[in-house]
């Protein structure tokens, strides 16, 4: 069952660029304009001006937390609307920015038609899905023909040697940052369990594909964070 993000929705955003040194905005950043690609081609194509660099494309960003998913892809120009089921974080991303539509709503029971959008994306939050394999289906299911899904999730590392430092950040030191800073241990120790627990590599890009989606995964820093890209047949 998923932690009660409300809980800590005050120093969410505080504590995510602390664990990550701030390369969380930059994977963001990355993963808004991998989702853009298609749509961007689209737009090219149909006004014949290949240096186009902006898109009115409908996005929809799952699980969207306090907004900078959100925020990431307003930026490079597209409709974004956010939904999660966290009222806390909803009303910290509506006072970060007026550039999204943030809602209430269920990953695993979306409150849109079929092919709505043009692009799909989630940083960080599917891991905390109780149903994993439905939400997928639900992104995909308003995923239109030739649109893109992008999700952005914290993983383990590959690398043996790399893998005994990652045990001791994340058992040891993001627990004791939860409590110093959050004044909640048990939401950060959730944090690395949770990420233990969740599929990651060819076991994700399985699960990708087994909702329509042709994918592949990019890592970032030693495999810590991974970006699953995905496209839907046209």
């Amino acid at each position: 069952m998923a932690y009660d993000f409300d809980k800590i929705a005050t120093n969410y955003d505080r504590l995510n660029h602390i664990m990550t040194a701030g390369m969380d905005r930059l994977w963001r950043r990355r993963a808004a304009k991998e989702a853009l690609k298609t749509a961007r081609r689209k737009t090219a194509s149909a006004t014949n001006a290949l240096t186009h660099s902006r898109t009115n494309a409908l996005t929809l960003d799952v699980a969207c937390g306090t907004g900078d998913m959100a925020i990431s892809l307003a930026k490079q120009g597209c409709s974004v609307t956010g939904i999660d089921l966290s009222e806390e974080m909803l009303a910290i991303a509506r006072r970060k920015t007026a550039e999204a539509n943030f809602q209430l709503a269920n990953a695993e029971a979306l409150p849109f038609d079929d092919a709505t959008f043009d692009a799909v994306t989630s940083a960080f939050g599917i891991r905390n899905f109780v149903h994993l394999d439905k939400g997928l289906a639900e992104m995909a299911r308003v995923l239109k023909s030739g649109g893109r899904m992008v999700i952005l999730e914290m993983s383990t590392p590959d690398s043996a040697l790399v893998r005994p430092f990652y045990n001791l950040y994340t058992r040891r030191i993001i627990p004791w940052l939860g409590s110093r800073i959050a004044g909640n241990r048990e939401a950060y120790t959730y944090l690395p369990n949770s990420i233990e627990r969740f599929p990651k590599g060819e076991a994700m890009l399985q699960k990708l594909e087994a909702v329509g989606l042709r994918a592949e995964q990019r890592k970032f820093f030693f495999g810590v964070c991974r970006m699953y890209c995905g496209r839907k047949a046209d």
